[in-house]
Parts: C-alpha cells; sequence; structure tokens
C-alpha cells in the first residue's frame, strides 16, 4: 500500500491542489494528514474542504487549534495577535471551526513489522519545534508514548510536520520523518553566500510510504519518498491584498524563510551553534 502524508497547508489552496493532483498520478491508496490546514493564506475554507474530501485521517496542529477556538482572553492580548484571530477566523463558518477543533491528536498503523506514529509537533504537545539539529535525546523523546497517543509502545518510526521542513534520520534502530509544508516550505539553515536556488525549498513537500499495510511482521520492504512539487505562487498570491499579513506571507512562499529569523537564530544559540558561522 502507498501512504501519502501532507502537512502544514495553512491555507495555500494552489499548492494543496498541485500537490493533491501529483498523489492522484502517483496512484496512492491513501493520504493522512498532520494538520496546520489553516492560518497565513486566504483560503482557508476551500482547503479544508479538499482535505476533508481527499484525506482519509486528518490531525489537528497547532494554528488549527489557535485559529478556531473562542480565545476568552482575546481583549488581554497584544493588537497584532486580536487581529490575526479575528482575521483568520472570518475566512471560516462555525462548522469548519467545530471540524477543526473535534480532529484527533495523534494515529498509528503497522506497515511491514514498524510501529508508525503520526502527530503533528510531538507526542505531548502539538505546538513545540523539534528541529533537525535538536539532540539525540530529544529526537528520542518523540517515540516514547504519552497520554494522547493511541498506544503506549514505543514507536519505531514517527513521523510529523510542524516545522516546515523536511528531513530524516536514524537513532536507536528507530527512524525520525518531518514530512516538511504543503503550503509553505522553508529551511531554517541559510546562508546567502552558500545557498541553492531559492526554488529547492519553496516546492510543495510530502511523504509516501509504501509497504504491506496492517502488517507486524518484518517480512516485507518499506520505503520512505519525500516528494517536491512545483505550485503556482504567483497565482497564490493574486489575492495577496486580502491578506493582512501578505508582506510577511508574500517573503515566506517567494524566499522559503520563516517571517521571524530572529527567533530561529535565538534557538540555534539555545542549542549552542553560532549562527553567523553556518
Amino acid at each position: 500500500m502507498k501512504i501519502a502524508v501532507i502537512s502544514d497547508i495553512h491555507g495555500n489552496l494552489e499548492a494543496l491542489k498541485a500537490t493533491l493532483n501529483d498523489i492522484e498520478k502517483r496512484k496512492v491508496d491513501k493520504i493522512i494528514c498532520l494538520g496546520d490546514i489553516i492560518a497565513k493564506g486566504v483560503h482557508p475554507k476551500e482547503c479544508i474542504s479538499l482535505i476533508r474530501t481527499n484525506c482519509e485521517i486528518v490531525l489537528q496542529g497547532n494554528c488549527d487549534v489557535h485559529f478556531s477556538t473562542e480565545h476568552k482572553n482575546i481583549e488581554e492580548m497584544n493588537e497584532q495577535e486580536k487581529k490575526r484571530i479575528k482575521w483568520n477566523q472570518s475566512l471560516i463558518d462555525k462548522e469548519d471551526r467545530e471540524y477543526l477543533l473535534n480532529l484527533p491528536f495523534c494515529y498509528e498503523l503497522y506497515m511491514s513489522g514498524s510501529l508508525i506514529r503520526l502527530f503533528h509537533a510531538t507526542p505531548t504537545v502539538n505546538n513545540k519545534a523539534i528541529l533537525n539539529v535538536d539532540s539525540i535525546e530529544t529526537k528520542y523523546q518523540m517515540f516514547l508514548p504519552s497520554e494522547k497517543t493511541l498506544s503506549q509502545d514505543i514507536a519505531d518510526v514517527v513521523i510529523y510536520g510542524h516545522i516546515h521542513h523536511p528531513y530524516m534520520d536514524r537513532i536507536y534502530n528507530k527512524t525520525i520523518i518531518n514530512v516538511g509544508s504543503v503550503g509553505n516550505s522553508f529551511d531554517v539553515i541559510r546562508n546567502k553566500n552558500k545557498d541553492s536556488d531559492v526554488l529547492e525549498t519553496t516546492k510543495s513537500n510530502y511523504l509516501i510510504i509504501e509497504g504491506e499495510y496492517g502488517s507486524r511482521e518484518y517480512s516485507s520492504d518499506i520505503s520512505f519518498q519525500f516528494i517536491k512539487v512545483p505550485y503556482d505562487i504567483d497565482m497564490e498570491l493574486e489575492d495577496e491584498n486580502l491578506n493582512i499579513e501578505k508582506e510577511n506571507y508574500r517573503f515566506e512562499l517567494k524566499q522559503g524563510m520563516y517571517r521571524d529569523m530572529t527567533k530561529i537564530n535565538e534557538n540555534f544559540k539555545k542549542l549552542g551553534i553560532d549562527v553567523d558561522k553556518i
């Protein structure tokens, strides 16, 4: 069986349509979405509809929760955050919000002997960033169960989203994979003197798992394939004047960089990484 895993659409309709077309051409059997369908782009409602139609399993991302919740303390928030919440909520209706708020946190399956656990960010919370440069111990924690996981077994393979850039690593006979982002791809290790063409980053990213679905026996092969799909970024930005964060959205889609690199660099410094020498 072939399973496509997508994540972090963020209201980018053009990227989602291109990705779903690519998935269809590859004759994938089912699609799993790891959340963050909304926020940033101006087409969250259309994206929710396509995800509900095409994905067999949909998990909940932090943005799905944050921008669907009725925040009782909203008047205590800064003006920018209040504006973001109210604007994003204006783009979807009550049914959309209830759908997002009731999505499950985690999903698990066996394939070719491996217990695969999927979630948006970590097995405990959906808003913490685990990076490809994090420590081995931090990554090991990703395989451990929590009260929010479907089982209390230690996973063999962990697949997540949230950080918007794909990678795969191996520790302790285990595999950790980030699928990247469909609608808001970026890389955090950047240097203008060393970077390749930005189009290496700004394409839509997703993952295909292929193996014997449901099997707990190590008797068949399993594979993980990263896919990068080009899409029409300019067409996605045609409606950018409707976006209250249009400068940030354009920057991220065109440059493949997070809107606040200062925040990224601070995280690197906490890890003991000198960003000026990357």
